[in-house]
Parts: C-alpha cells; structure tokens; sequence
C-alpha cells in the first residue's frame, strides 16, 4: 500500500426530511446569501424545489436561481453563474440536482473568486485551493460529486470534456434523501448505477500491491450494486434499495475506495469524448466503454481481472486458464448492464465508425495527453478501444 493523506470534511445528513436541516446547515457553514443552481422543471414537479426553497425561507436566507442545467454541463451557465455571484455577492452556492448541477455549482464557486478564467482550472491541471462554499441536494445518485473534490465540465467552444479538482470544492454539507430519486426513470437510475460501479472499478484496476482493505471494499461497494439495482428498477419506490444505493455512490466516490493505492481513470476519460460528441448520458457512454477497456488491458495482470470476476461476478477459477476466468467475468458485467437497460454499443448512442479518429483526436493522447494509470492509453490504445465498443 502506498503513503497517502485521506481528508474528507463533508457533513451528510441522510434520510426522510434531511432536507429541513438545509437552512441551519448554510448558515453553519458561513452562508448569507444563497445562489441555488439547479436542472430543468423535474424538481419543481416532484416537491424538492419547494421543500428546499422553504428550508431556506424558514431561516430567513435570501437566494438568487441559476437553473436551466443539462446533463453533460456546459461551461456557458459556469459564466453566467460566476456574474451572478460577483454582482449579487453571493457567498455560498447550492446545488439542487445531480452530479452535472454539482459540478456546474463547484466550477462557479471556484470562478467566482479567480481572476482568470474558471477554464484555466480545467484546462490547465490546475488545482482549485479557493472556492466559495458548497452545499448539495442530491436528487441522483450516480457521479458521487455530493462528496467529492472533483468537478466536469464541457467547454462548449470545441465541446472539450475536462475534469478539475481541489479540497476547495468539496462540498461542506450534503442532503441525501433517498425519497428524493424514487420519482427518476429507470434509465437514468440504471446511468446513476453504472457510473457508481465504474467509479470503483477506476480504483480497483491497480498496479499497486498488497490493497486488501480497499479492494474488499470495492468489491462489496459492487456486489451491493448488483444486488440493490434490479430491485429499483423493479419497484422505483424501494426506499432501503434507493437508500444503499444513494451511499453507495457517494463511497465509490470520495476516495475512501482509492487512497494507498495507483488508480486508473481511463474509461472515465475515453468515455468524456463520447458525452461530449453525442450528447449521451454518461453512465450509458461508461457501460459501452468500461468492460471493452476491460477486455483490452486483461493481459495486463491477469490475476487482478481473474480477482475481479471470482469476487465480484462468483465465476469459477480455472487456474490452468486464468484469462478464461477473466473474460467470463467481464461477460457476466456486459450482461449485468444490459439486464438494466444499459447500452452495449456505441452505436446504440448515434455514434458512426467514421467517428472514431474525431474521437481519438479529442481524448489528446496524440497532444502528450495523460490518460490511463493502470496501463498508459495510446492513440493506437484508444482506437483500438474504441472499435470493439462501435
């Protein structure tokens, strides 16, 4: 196991009516005036907008809405919310939503108060020392951004997919009520699931040795996936389901599976471009991405594949063909994601075979580009890579 600092300051309060804390928890945290950012009409409809604007009511807390956010969030209302915190002196940011209303929310806090361009972070491998506070209401669990020091962002000049990160973005509270998802459509809780799992798998795929404890820890966060996601596709309102699930996500993500170990971050990466050209839901671009990287880095180490599908999947050993055990691992996962909905196809998400060099190109390993740290991805890699999910 290698050296490592872990520091994870989050508060969470989980459960029925958490949101009624939301008030009391800005004002906690130093907030006085409040820009809410948050998606389309969903959370209007569902009750959470009015449960969160009258926690806020209830301790006199005056707010400025940024709405509007897509899926796959774009840097334009990053801007838009950046000017608004500057001429409204806004002093915390809350977001209302999923993972692309948090990240939209961390790239303006951290905008807010920089002098360049919110971009620079992103663009740059900057990491962000100085934002504004955060808290989040998490309505999907998926990205796991309610408890991470990360954020993505598309610039929508060129359509690039970054990534930025910094413990200045991690948000000071979050609201998890699971009654809040039970009103999501099967495919995007199965988009939630499938990024959730990926997530760890980021982290199990490791060139570092002698990881137990995180390992089991990877591998009970899937094997809970496993079990929990058939049930809320099944009965939508399973609140104990929705409630493994919605922790689940935010363990896969706040790196209590990855510390003391080398992690990987391919598929995340490769699968950027694909949201990026086409629009698709990034769990789905994940489902067609991940078990064909699989596939492509098995010879790696086949032992840790071969791990994974024994624990993971309760295949059985051959341990005169390990590489038989690893790909039937990486079947019994395809099959898994399809039983949910998930895509299997880059071509089930619009994509063509004329595509893929845009593709490449946009991922900028060609450029000196680092992706990939359980083996390094190549331009031949990422082509390769690729064409099997076409």
């Amino acid at each position: 196991m290698d050296n490592f600092t872990f520091y994870a300051p989050t508060y969470f309060a989980f459960g029925k009516e958490s949101e009624k804390q939301i008030g009391s928890l800005i004002r906690r945290f130093g907030g006085s005036k409040v820009l809410m950012v948050y998606g389309g009409g969903s959370i209007k409809r569902n009750g959470v907008y009015d449960a969160v604007t009258a926690a806020m009511n209830e301790e006199n807390i005056p707010f400025v809405e940024l709405s509007g956010i897509q899926p796959n969030p774009r840097s334009g209302p990053v801007y838009q919310g950046i000017e608004i915190c500057r001429k409204e002196k806004i002093d915390f940011v809350l977001a209302v939503g999923g993972g692309s209303s948090i990240d939209t929310a961390k790239a303006i806090a951290a905008g807010a108060v920089y002098d360049g361009d919110f971009w620079d972070y992103y663009s740059k491998d900057m990491t962000i020392d100085r934002a504004l506070p955060v808290g989040t209401v998490l309505t999907i669990a998926a990205a796991g951004s309610e408890g991470s020091p990360d954020s993505v962002i598309t610039l929508e000049d060129g359509m690039v997919k970054r990534g930025a990160t910094g413990e200045a973005l991690r948000p000071r509270f979050s609201i998890l009520n699971p009654e809040f998802t039970t009103t999501l459509p099967a495919y995007q809780t199965a988009c939630g699931i499938t990024d959730i799992m990926i997530h760890v798998c980021e982290r199990y795929f490791t060139n570092t040795e002698d990881v137990e404890i995180t390992d089991r820890l990877c591998e009970g966060i899937l094997k809970s996936m496993i079990e929990e996601a058939p049930k809320v596709i099944a009965d939508p309102a399973d609140y104990q389901a929705r409630a493994n699930i919605m922790w689940g996500g935010m363990v896969a993500h706040n790196n209590i599976c990855g510390v003391g170990r080398e992690q990987d971050w391919a598929s995340h990466d490769i699968e950027h471009e694909l949201s990026a050209l086409y629009d698709c839901a990034h769990g789905a671009g994940l489902a067609v991405i991940a078990p064909n990287w699989m596939t492509y880095v098995t010879e790696h180490n086949v032992s840790r594949m071969a791990q994974f599908a024994v624990r993971v999947w309760g295949c059985d050993m051959d341990f005169a063909h390990p590489e038989r055990t690893a790909q039937e691992g990486i079947a019994r996962f395809r099959a898994f994601l399809t039983s949910i909905g998930m895509p299997a196809t880059i071509r089930e998400l619009g994509g063509k075979e004329e595509d893929i060099p845009t593709l490449v190109k946009m991922l900028g390993v060609a450029d000196g580009r680092q992706v990939g740290g359980y083996i390094k991805i190549t331009p031949e890699a990422a082509e390769a890579i690729y064409r099997m999910a076409m």
